[in-house]
């Protein structure tokens, strides 16, 4: 067995995911995508609540550079964008999937249930 002395979570599987996913706003842009796509960026926008244009902006970059997220352009005025999952992108759903069923099986029935 290894011991702790040697180990780097920075070299693990799931430092890598996490890293792509960490943020305040990227899960809930993945999830949004899963169950709307495609999204635009107003609508996105509007679902995620109090977010700024530009925070929304940089975080949307950000996944697009990351290979799981798809921007298409269309050539109209005013321009239309529209975003989408890519295939990498659909197959970490399968991970998020499993923390809403997660969430969904443990969170309290109300507010008095709570014991964190």
């Amino acid at each position: 067995m290894n011991g702790i002395e040697n180990a780097d979570f920075s070299q693990t599987g799931y430092s890598y995911t996490l890293s792509l996913i960490a943020g305040k706003y990227k899960p809930i842009i993945l999830y949004c995508l899963m169950e709307y796509e495609p999204v635009r960026f107003n609508e996105m926008r509007r679902y995620l609540g109090k977010i700024a244009d530009k925070t929304l902006s940089l975080t949307l970059k950000e996944l697009e550079r990351d290979g799981l997220v798809h921007r298409n352009m269309y050539p109209e005025i005013p321009p239309k964008v529209e975003y989408t999952l890519t295939e990498r992108g659909r197959s970490l759903m399968q991970v998020l999937d499993q923390l809403c069923t997660w969430g969904m099986q443990n969170q309290p029935k109300d507010a008095s249930e709570e014991e964190y």
